[in-house]
């Protein structure tokens, strides 16, 4: 495991809560294997979340002005899926300074995509509790493509967003995702997840994070739909 020095200077931002980094950086099996107060970065994945999409979305609206919103919010989605988040994480080398526990470290933790995809979001949301939304907003936007007219058309398949397009031509349609379960070890875990429409279950799906899990509910729910998901 790498020294916070050596990641400060990878990211270009020195860190005056130390804390909040080590935090960031500390992954559920670690948390739960030392017992650490305050547990791993999941919740700092949360927030991180949040302000990763409030600038990519300022960032594609200042940028791509000429770009109606379904077409931005495709754009979006392919810039902070967990494949996108996956590759951002490697070019800070963000596994290598990661804080993993036994079994995690021993079955490729350190480069696992779903752990660095979250690791980076809570890298994020350290930075913007411990500066503010300036530095996170330049931190994030290093990421950004130079030319963004190669992610109008992404290489997967976001099938929350193809979902939530369907459901919103109707008003009164809502979805939510609801993690329903947690199977196995830490180094190992599943996660199920269930998309309902107004509380009525219409997928199911199961992946070793949630954001995994959430997409195969969506694309079984399509599927059901007649939808025909790759």
């Amino acid at each position: 495991m790498g020294s916070i020095g050596k990641f400060e200077e990878i990211i270009g931002y020195k860190f005056r809560d130390r804390s909040l980094i080590e935090h960031a950086l500390t992954h559920s099996s670690y948390a739960n294997e030392k017992k650490i107060p305050g547990g791993s970065n999941e919740r700092l994945e949360f927030l991180g979340d949040s302000v990763l999409s409030i600038v990519v979305s300022e960032y594609l609206y200042t940028h791509l002005s000429h770009i109606a919103e379904g077409e931005l919010t495709k754009m979006r989605a392919s810039l902070v899926c967990e494949k996108s988040l996956h590759i951002f994480a490697q070019k800070i080398q963000l596994g290598e300074f990661l804080r993993l526990g036994k079994g995690e470290e021993n079955t490729g933790g350190r480069e696992r995509p779903s752990i660095l995809a979250d690791a980076f979001e809570a890298v994020i949301a350290a930075i913007y509790l411990d500066g503010g939304f300036e530095p996170a907003s330049r931190h994030i936007l290093r990421f950004m493509p130079e030319d963004l007219q190669t992610h109008r058309n992404p290489v997967f398949n976001d099938f929350k967003t193809i979902l939530q397009e369907i459901v919103q031509k109707n008003p009164e349609e809502m979805v939510e995702y609801i993690l329903v379960g947690e199977e196995g070890p830490d180094h190992n875990k599943r996660f199920v997840v269930e998309v309902c429409l107004n509380s009525n279950v219409i997928g199911r799906g199961k992946g070793r994070s949630k954001k995994e899990a959430e997409q195969l509910a969506a694309k079984e729910a399509l599927e059901l739909m007649g939808y025909e998901a790759q």
